[in-house]
């Protein structure tokens, strides 16, 4: 997922190139940082198309009161027939654009700190052996296992100043189950976030971030695996670059959401709990994510950290298999 300029390095390897002579190389790869950016930009459109449907299904289920769903199916059925096909791409808008954005920033940070942290950390002979899990790749002019994890976790926290707002927005129309819209309390994102504005401030806007940072720091298992299965595929197989990038992206993407799931759950809640006050949507009930961990607990057991993990799981593979081949397919083509 980063410019590669090793001649013996495989395409579609993420391994950063080996590390050059201080006086031209940093800014050849500083300029070169931007593609990770524009890739994303991709991986965020093919995301949407593939993914959003299951997304939707993910958090009414999340969401809903026991006994409101059967399960997926019924979930996904329900919906067609009371909304039709367009119900499942409610609350579509914002992560069009949300997730633009958020994989731009997701994927050029990614691509940055990968960077940094191979010229500053890993590549020094004096720190390596310091450093947890990398003896078993002692290569000082690529970035091990554990460093692309550690990348994933600073990319995570980056890209959750963009994500919460728009999650939360997303959140918030996709419980609207009302077919009428004049039945609904917010006619799209826009109306949604002037109305938390007015009511509840920036701070409104931002609700759950902290449960978002959280859920996102768990990107540590999501580039680290990616990572490990893509040198594996390399070394293993004669897959073509984009099928290694389709494969790795796809079961990395559903190793992150094993890991992560159950922090998922409680993110959801907290982002459609009523927000009270003026806005006049119900009483609020959790007042931190600590609330809406011990709320799902009590009210579910254990099974409700995992409600709607089969639509996540199926949908993790697809959408962002598609993702990581047209980021990789993009990073290639960029000058």
């Amino acid at each position: 997922m980063t410019e590669h300029s090793s001649s013996s390095q495989r395409p579609g390897s993420t391994n950063l190139a080996p590390v050059p002579k201080p006086a031209s190389a940093p800014a050849t790869s500083a300029k070169k940082d931007y593609k990770g950016f524009v890739g994303g930009i991709f991986s965020g459109i093919a995301k949407l198309s593939v993914g959003h449907p299951f997304d939707t299904i993910k958090v009414r289920l999340q969401t809903s009161k026991d006994g409101h769903f059967r399960g997926p199916l019924d979930c996904t059925m329900q919906t067609i027939r009371k909304e039709g096909v367009r119900g499942l791409y409610k609350g579509a808008s914002p992560p069009l654009v949300g997730w633009m954005v958020m994989d731009s920033v997701m994927l050029g940070s990614l691509t940055l700190y990968r960077r940094l942290l191979l010229e500053n950390v890993f590549s020094n002979p004096g720190l390596r052996p310091y450093i947890p899990f990398t003896r078993s790749q002692p290569d000082l002019k690529t970035l091990p296992t554990f460093g692309h994890g550690i990348a994933g976790v600073m990319s995570g926290m980056t890209v959750s100043l963009v994500a919460a707002p728009v999650e939360h927005i997303k959140a918030r129309l996709q419980v609207q189950y009302a077919a009428d819209k004049s039945n609904r309390m917010y006619s799209g994102p826009i109306d949604c976030i002037r109305k938390i504005l007015r009511t509840h401030g920036i701070s409104g806007v931002y609700r759950g971030l902290c449960a978002t940072m959280l859920f996102r720091s768990f990107f540590f298992c999501w580039w680290g695996s990616y990572d490990l299965i893509t040198r594996y595929m390399q070394k293993n197989t004669s897959l073509s670059a984009p099928a290694i990038n389709f494969w790795a992206g796809g079961i990395s993407a559903q190793v992150f959401w094993v890991a992560a799931y159950p922090s998922d759950v409680v993110k959801q809640r907290l982002m459609t709990d009523p927000m009270g006050g003026s806005l006049n949507d119900g009483q609020r009930r959790f007042h931190s994510w600590k609330d809406a961990v011990v709320a799902v607990g009590r009210e579910r057991g254990w099974k409700g950290y995992w409600r709607g993990f089969v639509p996540c799981f199926i949908r993790a593979f697809p959408a962002n298999a598609m993702a990581l081949v047209a980021f990789e397919g993009a990073m290639r083509a960029l000058p």
